[in-house]
């Protein structure tokens, strides 16, 4: 079992710059992709970036590529999410969440087409105008 926890949400005006970060604990091994994803009102739930921790590819989605960017420490143990330049339209829920995926098949966590069985409680984000 891996324990996911998110903090860094809260408010921010429009350009302005947030960092979540997300404390795995438990069974870390069994969280080699680790990602964010988001969820507005009324929404579907939303890919945000993911990481693969073997290779340190990286996944952003074509929306928030040049503004957000994923990082973990070398520990592995914290997941970052850094979002600059921030929009209203980036206001959501933020969810961080986790996945084991074996060598063979982690271009299935470096495109962000895993299955994510871990998962966060989310922490809130509003971006104002």
């Amino acid at each position: 079992q891996v324990q996911l926890q998110e903090s860094g949400g809260g408010s921010v005006q429009s350009g302005g710059s947030l960092r979540l970060s997300c404390a795995a604990s438990g069974d870390t091994y069994s969280a080699n992709c680790m990602g964010w994803f988001r969820q507005a009102p009324g929404k579907e739930r939303e890919r945000v970036a993911s990481i693969y921790s073997r290779s340190g590819k990286t996944f952003i989605a074509d929306s928030l590529k040049g503004r957000f960017t994923i990082s973990q420490d070398n520990a592995r143990t914290t997941l970052y999410l850094q979002m600059n330049s921030m929009k209203p339209e980036d206001t959501a829920m933020y969810y961080c969440a986790a996945a084991f995926v074996p060598s063979i098949l982690r271009t299935k966590c470096e495109t962000m087409r895993t299955d994510f069985n871990y998962w966060g409680q989310g922490t809130q984000v509003t971006v104002s105008s």
